[in-house]
């Protein structure tokens, strides 16, 4: 597939730690607005710019986006960000305790997206596609990046290798513990040609980027009597890693009520079909398992897979959304039930015990989705049940920003 190297923007390594923020979906606007207080160079700024308008603004009217290309265009008059003096790839590295994880950040081509060269194994919502349309349009910018995967490339990988022995662009440690350290290539020629031998990557985190990225380049294709392909509009900001080193992390589910069942009763119906170990731990340590805690007690469920099930049958996730969510729960659609919470695992099981024993209902501790099950339902052309995955470290937005 096609990668390309951009003449973008990048914080001066001064102010690279408060500029760098996390994707702006992982937060609602209050939590933004307490991520960036007193830090005005903080992209959140440019990506959640209702934080800058009066409570209870439309974050989808004109004002916001409006605001969201002021702060923009400020922290570029102001020096914060940078111009590239020519074009440029990085390496981009993130360690959260002993996990190290090193991407490759280009720009990739929404004609490979369009063809699936760029798999997906998410829908979009429209609103949300239609927000980030709107911003990047306006902003002529990729501020976030998608988090795409590929099957390990040895070629890449050794000239990752030979790069990280070098001095970094950036190296800091975010608040949350979490080190980012970044590697300027200037040109990367041989890296474009190194890429050329993968076929294919997955959409890991960043759906809606990507498909908004794409609608924008049909956009100005559209206004743009002289279209050529070559133009900057053409492709979007990615962060490409291999299988090998991503994290996955599970994502839990915590249902408020037993759907009318007596206690007793919920036990030996959810024992009929998935057994029942006493005192199991709480996170399960293989697939095909799942924890469940439901009065003070951590119980050991076995999922049964039919071995005819398509990818997305098998998931653990969906066993137990068929045999348990929906037929003995009530939870017909995860996607828009009230009765229904998902917990990233970053949490870990204790936050499953304290939902419950504060509030009653049952949670259900995961074993997490792995890359290889993602990208065989990618690869058939299915779709993950909601809340499957949650990838950890994430992104940070900031760091590199292209424009067109």
């Amino acid at each position: 597939m096609r990668i390309h190297a951009f003449k973008g923007l990048v914080p001066v390594p001064a102010h690279a730690p408060e500029v760098a923020c996390v994707p702006y979906d992982v937060v609602n606007a209050s939590e933004a607005a307490a991520l960036a207080a007193g830090k005005p160079r903080s992209l959140l700024h440019v990506d959640r710019a209702e934080i800058d308008l009066p409570v209870g603004t439309d974050p989808y009217s004109a004002a916001v986006y409006n605001k969201a290309r002021e702060n923009f265009l400020a922290l570029q008059r102001d020096g914060v960000l940078v111009r590239e003096s020519g074009p440029c790839l990085y390496v981009y590295q993130q360690q959260m305790g002993n996990h190290i994880q090193r991407g490759l950040v280009a720009v990739c081509n929404v004609e490979d997206y369009d063809a699936e060269l760029i798999k997906k194994h998410e829908k979009t919502r429209k609103d949300k596609e239609d927000d980030r349309t709107r911003l990047i349009d306006t902003l002529a910018a990729n501020t976030g990046p998608v988090f795409l995967t590929y099957r390990d490339e040895a070629a890449v990988t050794a000239l990752v290798n030979a790069k990280v022995k070098e001095a970094p662009q950036h190296d800091f440690t975010a608040p949350d513990g979490i080190r980012h350290t970044a590697w300027r290539i200037a040109g990367g020629a041989e890296w474009v040609k190194a890429f050329e031998r993968v076929p294919l990557s997955y959409i890991a985190d960043g759906h809606h980027r990507a498909a908004s990225a794409a609608r924008v380049a049909r956009l100005r294709r559209e206004k743009n009597p002289a279209h050529t392909g070559a133009e900057d509009y053409n492709w979007f900001l990615c962060v490409l890693f291999p299988a090998s080193e991503l994290k996955i992390l599970p994502y839990n589910r915590v249902v408020f009520d037993l759907n009318g069942h007596a206690p007793e009763a919920f036990l030996a119906k959810v024992k009929a079909v998935f057994g029942l170990e006493e005192n199991a731990v709480p996170s399960p340590a293989v697939g095909g398992r799942v924890s469940m805690y439901f009065g003070g007690k951590w119980y050991g469920l076995r999922c049964p897979v039919d071995p005819k099930a398509d990818p997305v049958g098998r998931l653990d996730v969906s066993v137990l959304q068929d045999k348990l969510l929906a037929p003995l729960l009530g939870i017909e659609d995860p996607r828009t039930s009230k009765r229904v919470d998902f917990v990233g695992g970053i949490r870990g099981p204790g936050e499953l015990v304290k939902r419950v024993d504060a509030e009653g209902g049952v949670a259900f501790s995961m074993f997490p989705t792995t890359v290889a099950q993602l990208m065989a339902i990618a690869d058939a052309g299915q779709i993950m049940p909601p809340k499957s995955t949650w990838f950890e470290p994430k992104l940070r937005s900031g760091l590199f920003t292209h424009t067109f």
